[in-house]
């Protein structure tokens, strides 16, 4: 019987876990498509550098992921979700790459509605660069609280991952998903508000 595409990359990640690194030439165009809907929901949300475009973001997510020296994915949920820190690491350093280029270096005060990127994952709203800085540096403090809700969050928003998913590549219910990401959202807001313009500011 045929392998289906998901026991081929399940044995792929057994293959890298075990040391042979040349899976991953094997494993990218199994997960192409996954990463490049990944890169393009995350490349419409930031207004930044034009010339990392989706390919060039699917490209530097994948070099970051095989540059990792162990890696320990043992499903595809467990290395969407490891693509999604990636991609996180990338936005976060063309965003400090375009602040250091502007002249002055000031910081633009974003307005609160960027805030409520946290209330739809999916959402297509643009983020400046800032706004993505703003967000790494309390997604930081967050994960110090609580490392678990800030891998929901790194999940649900840079990963672009369902609930299920994201309770998949954690390895929690679904439940304690959804738990994590309400305590995770209104903390982010609370933490937010100040940086991003809010009356309270």
């Amino acid at each position: 019987m045929p392998h289906s595409k998901k026991d081929t990359v399940t044995n792929l990640l057994a293959d890298l876990r075990d040391g042979r690194h040349d899976a991953y030439d094997e494993l990218f165009p199994l997960v192409y498509e996954e990463l490049r809907a990944l890169a393009r929901r995350q490349r419409r949300k930031w207004r930044g550098n034009e010339t990392l475009n989706t390919t060039a973001l699917v490209h530097e997510a994948y070099l970051k992921l095989v540059a990792q020296p162990a890696a320990n994915w043992e499903t595809e949920a467990h290395f969407l979700a490891a693509a999604g820190r990636a991609v996180r690491h990338i936005l976060i350093n063309y965003a400090r790459d375009q602040q250091a280029q502007k002249r002055g270096g000031g910081f633009r005060r974003e307005s609160l509605s960027e805030v409520d990127m946290f209330a739809d994952p999916g959402s297509d709203q643009p983020k400046s660069p800032e706004t993505i800085m703003v967000l790494d540096d309390a997604l930081t403090r967050l994960a110090e609280r609580s490392e678990r809700q800030g891998r929901i969050v790194e999940c649900r928003f840079f990963g672009g991952m369902t609930i299920k998913q994201t309770a998949a590549a954690l390895g929690i219910s679904a439940a304690t998903v959804e738990r994590g990401w309400a305590m995770a959202q209104a903390w982010l807001y609370r933490e937010l508000r100040p940086s991003l313009g809010g009356a309270d500011a």
